[in-house]
């Protein structure tokens, strides 16, 4: 689906906000006026654009807040969080670029203002993890003891993104959730400098341990959610700790190495596909050339792989991609798994693989260009999403 632009690149990130206006953290044709002043290809334009329309709203929201119009201060403020977010991932790269710092602060002191303002207000905590923290959201969906669920993000969002995607219509359906920034994600790889870690059980350990503290978790239904890539954090997690009573992947994941030995055969380097891991950067010159003339197969690896692992080479960043897998650990997954996979989704081409290797209960969901829903974690019918694998979820819930 093209919305305005030729640039699959800004293309892609002109239709991420879509996701948001359900939970009115975006219009449609805000997002159409920003459009039509940025000149294709132009990220000066991009950063500046999306900047100007949610520094616009954030006074405005300012203002309403003052004048006691807290509906539409917070409102205003959720819209804003969202355009600030929009402004900066095409600077994604390693060393980490001031204005994604700034973009990022921005989006986060937006969408704490907005977070203020709801009743109630969401409850910003902070994950202890290995010497530092962890930022993450509370959602109370009540004062007595409810079930809880976790979000887990993926390569590229942040937390605030995740109310939209996942937290505020599980709220509504009388749980409590918690969203946070892993390593390698949000806050915690922009500011703190956290890369990406294979090991995302310690992760989730960390951060049951410290939300199952509260009198208001059931904690015998804890629920783990992970979309995009965070389908194969959430399944590690899952795999390793057995207070996790129900999993949600979206899409499906398997090893990632495997989804890098299919781009290389795409690219015709079949002899380089199967000789992974075992490659040198001498080796691998041809494919960088064609990921360096391709602008979205550099924003995705190079920019932002590179920067999110910590790598500086595709040979060092293939290495390390060496580690992430999931073949090793499906099996001991227990607990109740739903599996998602869209129809037009080339990251969920996996998920058949997963959903066989599962030994434990299991139901598989395919979403379909009919319905609107086949686009990457269905993006464009996010509330398709939201009815099937919450739907599932809640017969989980009740059967424990």
């Amino acid at each position: 689906m093209k919305l305005v632009f030729d640039d699959p690149l800004f293309d892609a990130w002109l239709q991420r906000p879509l996701l948001n206006i359900p939970e009115g953290g975006a219009e449609i044709g805000e997002i159409l006026a920003v459009a039509q002043h940025i000149p294709e290809g132009d990220r000066s334009a991009w950063l500046q654009e999306w900047t100007c329309m949610a520094d616009s709203l954030f006074e405005q929201g300012r203002q309403c807040q003052q004048d006691k119009h807290l509906v539409s201060a917070r409102q205003l403020y959720l819209r804003a969080s969202t355009y600030y977010r929009a402004s900066y991932p095409l600077l994604y790269g390693a060393p980490t670029n001031p204005l994604v710092i700034s973009g990022y602060r921005r989006e986060a002191e937006a969408f704490e203002s907005a977070a203020a303002l709801f009743t109630p207000a969401l409850q910003s905590m902070e994950i202890p993890f290995e010497g530092t923290t962890l930022p993450a959201w509370f959602y109370s969906a009540g004062p007595v003891r409810r079930p809880l669920l976790i979000c887990v993000n993926g390569y590229d969002e942040t937390l605030h993104t995740m109310h939209y995607a996942h937290a505020a219509a599980a709220q509504r359906r009388g749980w409590n959730v918690l969203t946070f920034d892993g390593p390698g994600q949000g806050r915690a790889l922009i500011e703190q400098g956290l890369h990406l870690r294979p090991d995302w059980e310690t992760v989730v350990k960390a951060v049951i341990n410290e939300v199952e503290k509260r009198p208001d978790i059931d904690t015998q239904r804890i629920a783990l959610v992970g979309w995009s890539f965070g389908g194969y954090l959430a399944a590690r997690a899952a795999a390793a700790d057995p207070r996790i009573s129900a999993l949600i992947v979206d899409p499906g994941m398997w090893d990632l190495l495997e989804a890098i030995r299919a781009m290389l055969h795409k690219f015709g380097a079949q002899d380089i596909a199967m000789a992974l891991p075992n490659v040198t950067d001498a080796m691998l010159a041809p494919v960088m050339a064609v990921i360096e003339s391709n602008p979205s197969l550099r924003w995705s690896i190079i920019q932002r792989g590179f920067w999110a692992h910590g790598v500086e080479t595709l040979a060092q960043y293939i290495k390390e991609a060496a580690k992430f897998t999931l073949s090793d650990h499906a099996g001991n997954i227990r607990c109740p798994t739903l599996v998602t996979q869209a129809e037009a989704d080339p990251i969920a081409a996996f998920a058949p693989v997963f959903f066989e290797a599962l030994s434990g209960p299991k139901h598989f969901v395919s979403f379909s260009k009919a319905e609107g829903a086949d686009g990457h974690c269905q993006t464009a019918a996010r509330s398709v999403y939201h009815q099937r694998a919450y739907d599932w979820l809640a017969t989980v819930f009740e059967t424990r």
